[in-house]
């Protein structure tokens, strides 16, 4: 399915001619989210976990994982948006040899990469008039305070693994003035057993909903005696119209500390 329009590049380098409006297909729950805000009608097919909007009712293609790509094609697709990390390579693959331009976006190390790389996906790659929200995050996340408490942040157990080096969350923490004790890991997602990380040092343990479902009730008890804060993996993760709230639920959340059991 050629596409007419001058070609730009997404951020892994590739050209991408996509048409103003597109039809979009979105494999990313966050970009989803920002491309939907920023001009509703623009996606045209989306995961199943692409949750936001609230408004949003496209048809579904599956994971992001695993997506179904002849479901993906049936849409007629002027473009795909798709993640580095989050997509396979042989589903953006699979899509390029069917003639359907994707937009690949690179799995960001920061708060101002992630907006910067939204930012081109949304003015470069779909010709869409930046939205007031973008800005508004940028103003709201610029600052880096001195840290004021350290954290480990698990994203999942059996086996524990949590937040390391160069990634969108420990930025996140960062600029609420939580130092991630991993952040120096050579590993984007350390798998330490649980005895280093209650040995780390943290001040505290920060425990996201998602991808794995922390609660009061499960993952505290990991960490005896050592305060915990429960919050969304929305809010530490998602790059896009949620950073904006997430600014002043984050900033609540770390002003009042549960105490582990």
């Amino acid at each position: 399915m050629p596409v007419s329009g001058s070609p730009t590049c997404d951020d892994l380098g590739e050209p991408v001619p996509v048409t103003s409006p597109a039809r979009v297909v979105s494999l990313v729950p966050s970009l989803t989210d920002a491309i939907e805000t920023s001009a509703p009608g623009v996606v045209v097919g989306a995961t199943d976990y692409c949750t936001h909007p609230a408004t949003l009712d496209v048809p579904r293609v599956g994971g992001s994982k695993y997506p179904d790509v002849d479901r993906v094609l049936d849409l007629r697709p002027d473009v795909v948006v798709a993640n580095a990390e989050e997509n396979r390579p042989e589903d953006v693959e699979r899509l390029r040899a069917n003639g359907v331009p994707v937009w690949v976006t690179l799995a960001a190390g920061s708060v101002p990469a992630g907006l910067g790389s939204v930012r081109r996906l949304l003015t470069q790659g779909l010709g869409i008039a930046e939205p007031q929200w973008l800005s508004e995050a940028e103003g709201l996340w610029r600052d880096v305070p001195e840290p004021r408490a350290s954290a480990v942040v698990p994203v999942w157990r059996r086996p524990w693994i949590v937040v390391g080096r160069a990634t969108f969350a420990g930025d996140v923490l960062l600029r609420m003035g939580i130092r991630n004790v991993y952040a120096e890991h050579q590993d984007r997602y350390p798998r330490p057993p649980l005895d280093e990380l209650r040995a780390s040092g943290a001040d505290l343990v920060v425990l996201p909903d998602e991808p794995y479902l922390f609660t009061g009730d499960d993952g505290p008890e990991a960490f005896p005696g050592m305060p915990y804060v429960l919050v969304s993996g929305r809010d530490l993760t998602w790059c896009g119209p949620s950073l904006v709230p997430a600014h002043a639920r984050l900033w609540g959340s770390f002003q009042t500390l549960g105490s582990g059991p």
